[in-house]
């Protein structure tokens, strides 16, 4: 069910952007519509900061455009929010009276504490670190944040963006100009090292915005990493000197065919990739990520806790909701899947208390997360049901859940047979050591066994034991109900259970 339609333009220093959200019962957010425009209205200010007529111009033509494509989605609410190129104008009030005038839009002029809230605030109820640093580079301002325990402590705008560091530095100048970067360098230095609270953090860094995206892409295709998506994505130190250092070598033709690289962006990366660089020096972090969620995100979450009574986005069950999400979004029915995860969390319990596997709680989060999602892909055809459920899962953006966390919950929730188990993982192998692998084809086979002994849906084994015999076990099985359907399934797939246990296994049913 669809509660609303909301259309944010992005009115930036370097682009201006519209995105469309659809946003359901379950508050995702679907974008259904996502144009810019790289109309660069920085440069259309001169040394006193005054915005010329053409400039005002051109951001009146793509409002116009804009609102008549929102007016075509039928939007019910239209922000319209612009940052650093409108708000350091000196004629800011003259702008805003012809954008009104001209297209009866009232641009929202954020302040620089706001634009940095927006932000952060984004990344609070989308990733799942506690404590770290954002940054957001736009065109003409940076705006950097503190957070620790979920809670915004700090914040600071910079007077600079990629485009102005481009015309400060590199005026009538090579792009990769090697001196043109040095100055750049400690310039950026020095602002940075001017903000006392940034030295030494030694937390997390999280990147937004187009320039930090177009650096995470870059670098994917360089390493050909095999999942989409830049949300979560990490680099670390000798990562980031590895894409300038690419950005440094090539010209700007071959920068404009660079897979991943946006065109508009070609003349604009190296300035962000020494900002990114630079901070996490001073930071001495220890690890960069990317969110794909920043300041349009930010606000929309915002208005949206706003009018629901916080009840669309947790800060700290940021996972499970994202994971409840996606299964609505490929119509889960909801007390099926809570209910496998029932009886697999009873499976666990027994096997742990027999000494099968030991209680890991970020395991068992994976588990949860695996049997809640299992087989989701069969809305898209059932008889590829595990194929499908492998490709969403591992290719979707996920909130709150890291990538190798990704990889593992689609191994779980797509779990069919050893086989195509280790066709899946192909590719990541390196990513866990064989116990892990061993343990997480168990944990599938728990799973299929269990979807297995709730064939009917009818909710009807009520409890689950396990007891060890002379010869083997006894896998006791409670219910309340008509069981044909189940007793069936579970005697065909009684040896995921029987590969963990030595001996016999008896599947029991006892009417409870």
């Amino acid at each position: 069910m669809l509660l609303e339609r909301i259309g944010l333009i992005d009115i930036g220093s370097n682009t201006i952007r519209l995105v469309i959200f659809e946003i359901d019962e379950h508050f995702t957010m679907f974008q259904v519509q996502n144009i810019k425009t790289p109309a660069r209205l920085f440069q259309y200010l001169d040394k006193k900061k005054m915005m010329s007529q053409a400039g005002i111009d051109m951001l009146v033509k793509v409002l116009k455009s804009f609102k008549a494509v929102a007016d075509q989605y039928k939007v019910s609410v239209l922000m319209p929010v612009a940052t650093a190129a409108i708000r350091q104008s000196s004629n800011r009030d003259d702008i805003m009276k012809q954008v009104r005038k001209a297209t009866g839009i009232e641009m929202m002029l954020l302040p620089e504490e706001k634009e940095a809230f927006y932000g952060n605030y984004a990344v609070l109820h989308t990733t799942q670190f506690s404590s770290g640093i954002t940054i957001d580079i736009g065109g003409g301002s940076t705006e950097v944040t503190y957070y620790e325990n979920k809670e915004l402590k700090q914040y600071h705008s910079f007077p600079f963006g990629v485009v102005t560091l481009k015309q400060l530095f590199f005026d009538g100048k090579e792009h990769n100009d090697p001196k043109a970067i040095k100055k750049m360098q400690e310039f950026v230095k020095e602002q940075f090292k001017s903000i006392k609270w940034l030295s030494k953090k030694q937390v997390p860094i999280v990147a937004m915005g187009g320039s930090a995206r177009s650096i995470a892409n870059v670098h994917q295709r360089q390493i050909n990493y095999r999942l989409a998506g830049v949300h979560g994505y990490r680099m670390y130190r000798n990562d980031l000197q590895r894409t300038l250092d690419l950005f440094q070598s090539l010209s700007i033709p071959q920068l404009q065919n660079l897979d991943g690289l946006s065109r508009d962006r070609s003349d604009l990366i190296i300035p962000a990739n020494v900002v990114f660089n630079t901070l996490f020096d001073e930071v001495k972090a220890p690890v960069f990520l990317f969110s794909n969620k920043g300041l349009r995100e930010g606000i929309v979450m915002e208005y949206l806790n706003n009018k629901y009574e916080n009840k669309a986005f947790s800060i700290f069950n940021i996972a499970a909701q994202t994971v409840n999400r996606l299964a609505a979004s490929y119509h889960t029915l909801a007390h099926v899947a809570q209910h496998r995860v029932k009886l697999v969390d009873r499976l666990y319990e027994e096997l742990c208390r027999l000494g099968i596997f030991e209680k890991n709680p970020e395991m068992e989060k994976l588990l949860h997360f695996g049997s809640y999602l299992y087989y989701l892909g069969q809305f898209v055809e059932t008889g590829a049901s595990s194929q499908h459920t492998f490709y969403i899962i591992s290719n979707s953006d996920l909130d709150g859940i890291s990538h190798k966390e990704r990889v593992s919950i689609a191994l779980l929730a797509s779990f069919k047979n050893r086989s195509l188990f280790n066709q899946y993982l192909t590719g990541y192998t390196d990513w866990y050591t064989v116990t892990q692998v061993d343990q997480l084809q168990s944990l599938g086979g728990i799973i299929k066994f269990a979807d297995a002994i709730n064939d009917s849906h009818m909710e009807v084994i009520k409890n689950i034991k396990i007891k060890k015999t002379k010869n083997g076990h006894d896998l006791v099985l409670y219910y309340k109900g008509d069981i044909l359907a189940e007793e069936y399934r579970a005697e065909r797939q009684r040896k995921h259970i029987e590969r963990l246990l030595s001996g016999k296994l008896n599947i029991i049913f006892t009417e409870s």
